[in-house]
């Protein structure tokens, strides 16, 4: 694995005194204090940032050109370095895991998160082991073991409330009583034991979790259970059954509370395991091997991680891409359907770019690898997928302060409910009085609440991907579902982003393969976008090109040379007005050309005007149908363009676009999109990625359009793999059904518990005689989990 920087410090931050200890919130690293205390955002704990050592603020980076801006409106993943929590020594390369809900938790072997108890996950989806998660085989054999022991405790215990009690009688009361105890305390020993290590971890730091209060609940069932085995006569009357004189035992609740967790912890593993998926789907496309072409000629198979920068490759027929690069000869058609989508091969010739893990047809080619292993775009879609997918919705600050405050409070009704039954209640009143502070405990577990945000969040990042929209953080898709203001660059993101040539008219007396002729020799050295598209069409009408001398750009107007011997030009009106030509009837015709949203130039040949060539970036096919979907979700569609005004309404008027911006620079875009936030507006911005970078910064959702290097633009929220405007679509239906998903998530979270809590405490024993016992109680809690996993899978499924 790359070596991985910390998080960079904000400018403003750079003013402080130097030599003071610096502090710094691990979700939100635009938050810098010199005193330590809690983060104005979102509450946690600031933590130390070394400021000794300049490169400690280097901006975050994973070795491969997508490092994550640290802007105040775009929060990501990136983990966060030199913390309390950070057990990462300095220069190591192995695989480091991480909290998905604290960053800030960093450490070189599994485990559980010291601030919730969560496990542990790979930091990076390219590193680590490809076996299965070792905290999922752990668990599931923990909660086998666990049902194997507590099925005989339930028979044992429960019988005799179904009438059947033969059993115990069999054994008699004492032998029971001790059988219990035996087959009970593998279980909550060894198959609970981790609940009871991150129960004591959550106290210790006073980070109190869901852990916190099972820990309480098992340990308070099982050691009351083992006293009133061992020493029965120490108990006051209040804790004797009537009816046989013993005191009551809790080791079948204490069991089967741990083989229910064990069960909910089983599940969600498995279905964080199932997001992950994507991922592992996405790194099995790589090639494992590639043919190198040694300097001498020869050829050698060598694993893929031995492939250097400027290698050049083999790539046969049938074959998969080794790395990306650029053709160096042969020619061939590739299936890069794995990366845009399209199921029609794209023909490659030499100096074509190739992506790693497409798939070769029946040529062959020799490719030069200009990005191997970690920096390839197969590997950038990986880790924005994994970074995603750890990354937090603001949502889920609510989801934690909610459970920081909900822990304490739990307790505390814990404590009122067993002296109150202890005072009010029934004989034998203490055991009333302890099963339901149990049961408190238990049924009020926060794990659902927990769970609410990352699972909805893993599913549609996980989901995203599989539709071609790559989420760069939990952030990105809240924010996208308030956006009603969207700006869209024209060439690139509403058309082809390649100008063609649409027309050739030459003026009477001259030929048409004439003009053009001269028009396309003189660009033929130019390696402007409009030079390129006149060039090919007079190449595809198969008209040969002259030669061309004295070539001289006129900025902002055109270019002049000569042709085969001939004075030639070939301009704008601008350029006519320049050289005192009146472009006639041609004139009117260019200016109609524009209306249509093309770029018309003249033809000069010895002084006179000679015919008009027009180019024209075509609309992409899709476009038309993705902005009436857009209009439909509530977007208000503003177009921003470098264009003149005249071609700019053309396309505007002909797509229905509500408002343009004509000759707008790249940071002009930037401004209006602050003008705008300023009226009160939340706007996404939608660009090629690279002029646009600036602005997909500033604006609240920035969404990167197109392939290769822009898959990773580190300013935008969302990258569509196809840079089709179809994918904003996509996004936005994704982004509202994800929202629409955590609300309901959080709602059976805190309905669960809002109910389950008096219940549970006794509130309704007076009128209906209602007492949940422990065992009732953690079937609820695991039913609220269960809930909400199942909730949050169900977008696998949604229609976008």
């Amino acid at each position: 694995m790359t070596q991985q920087q910390p998080i960079k410090r904000p400018e403003h931050a750079q003013h402080s005194k130097q030599g003071a200890a610096q502090y710094t919130c691990p979700m939100h690293p635009e938050v810098v204090s010199d005193q330590p205390g809690d983060c104005p955002k979102c509450g946690m704990h600031l933590v130390p940032v070394e400021s000794g050592d300049p490169q400690a603020h280097s901006s975050h980076g994973n070795g491969h050109g997508h490092g994550h801006a640290h802007q105040a409106n775009h929060e990501t993943a990136a983990p966060v370095r030199g913390g309390k929590y950070d057990k990462v020594p300095a220069g190591y390369a192995g695989a480091v895991y991480t909290c998905p809900m604290h960053s800030a938790v960093r450490q070189t072997t599994p485990g559980a998160c010291p601030l919730c108890g969560m496990g542990l996950e790979l930091e990076s989806a390219a590193v680590g082991d490809e076996g299965p998660n070792p905290e999922l085989v752990d668990f599931t054999r923990r909660f086998w073991v666990a049902v194997v022991f507590t099925i005989p405790v339930l028979v044992l215990a429960m019988a005799p409330y179904l009438g059947i009690t033969a059993i115990r009688d069999f054994f008699g009361e004492r032998a029971s009583m001790w059988l219990e105890l035996v087959l009970s305390t593998p279980v909550i020993l060894w198959s609970g034991w981790p609940f009871f290590v991150r129960g004591w971890n959550s106290f210790r730091s006073m980070n109190l979790n869901m852990f916190s209060l099972i820990g309480m609940g098992i340990g308070a069932a099982y050691l009351f259970s083992i006293v009133a085995v061992l020493v029965p006569g120490i108990f006051p009357a209040g804790f004797r059954d009537p009816s046989t004189g013993q005191v009551g035992v809790y080791f079948e609740a204490a069991a089967v509370i741990v083989a229910l967790v064990l069960l909910g912890q089983v599940m969600e593993l498995r279905a964080r395991e199932g997001t992950g998926k994507a991922i592992r789907a996405l790194l099995d496309m790589a090639a494992k091997t590639a043919r190198v072409i040694r300097p001498d000629g020869s050829e050698e198979e060598v694993p893929l991680e031995d492939v250097q920068v400027g290698d050049h490759l083999r790539v046969r027929p049938g074959d998969k891409v080794p790395a990306d690069g650029v053709v160096v000869e042969g020619r061939s058609s590739i299936d890069e359907s794995m990366i845009s989508g399209e199921p029609v091969p794209v023909e490659k010739v030499a100096g074509d770019k190739v992506t790693g893990a497409t798939i070769n047809g029946t040529g062959s080619l020799v490719m030069q690898a200009t990005r191997v292993g970690a920096d390839t775009m197969l590997s950038q879609i990986v880790e924005m997928v994994a970074n995603a997918q750890r990354s937090r919705a603001p949502i889920q600050k609510f989801a934690d302060k909610v459970a920081g405050k909900f822990v304490p409070t739990v307790i505390g009704v814990a404590i009122l409910s067993f002296i109150s039954w202890a005072i009010w209640g029934p004989a034998p009143a203490l055991a009333y009085a302890l099963v339901s502070a149990v049961a408190v405990l238990i049924i009020a577990c926060p794990c659902a609440l927990g769970l609410a945000t990352p699972m909805s969040i893993m599913t549609a990042t996980g989901r995203g991907a599989q539709l071609g929209v790559l989420i760069k953080n939990a952030e990105a898709l809240e924010r996208f579902a308030k956006v009603d203001t969207l700006i869209v660059d024209k060439t690139g993101t509403l058309t082809e982003g390649k100008p063609k040539l649409v027309a050739v008219l030459p003026e009477t007396g001259h030929d048409e393969s004439a003009v053009l002729r001269l028009a396309a020799t003189l660009e033929k050295g130019s390696e402007h976008p409009l030079a390129e598209a006149i060039v090919a069409g007079a190449e595809e009408r198969g008209v040969k090109l002259g030669k061309a001398d004295d070539f001289e750009a006129v900025t902002g107007m055109g270019v002049k040379g000569v042709v085969d011997g001939q004075p030639v030009a070939l301009g704008n009106a601008k350029l006519m007005a320049e050289l005192g030509l009146d472009g006639g009837k041609l004139a009117a015709t260019a200016n109609a050309r524009r209306d249509e949203g093309e770029t018309v130039m003249f033809v000069v040949l010895d002084g006179a005007i000679a015919g008009l060539v027009s180019v024209a970036d075509p609309v992409k096919a899709t476009t038309p149908d993705a902005l009436k979907a857009l209009h439909k979700l509530g977007f208000r569609i503003i177009m921003a363009t470098g264009d003149n005004e005249r071609t700019a309404k053309a396309v505007a008027g002909r797509l229905g676009i509500d408002e343009i911006r004509a000759d707008v620079l790249p940071e002009d875009k930037a401004r209006i999109i602050k003008e705008l936030q300023a009226e009160g507006r939340k706007v996404a911005m939608a660009g090629d990625g690279v002029n646009d970078a600036p602005a997909l910064a500033q604006a609240d959702v920035g969404i990167a359009m197109g392939t290769g290097a822009d898959v990773a633009i580190e300013s935008a929220g969302f990258t569509l793999v196809k840079g089709n405007l179809d994918g904003i679509v996509r996004a936005r239906k994704l982004s509202l059904a994800t929202m629409r998903n955590i609300r309901q998530n959080l709602f059976f979270a805190l309905i669960y518990n809002g109910v389950g809590i008096p219940i549970a405490a006794g509130v309704l024993y007076p009128f209906f005689g209602i007492l949940i016992g422990p065992i009732f109680a953690a079937f609820a809690m695991s039913a609220s989990s269960l809930s909400v996993v199942l909730n949050a899978l169900r977008l696998r499924r949604v229609r976008i």
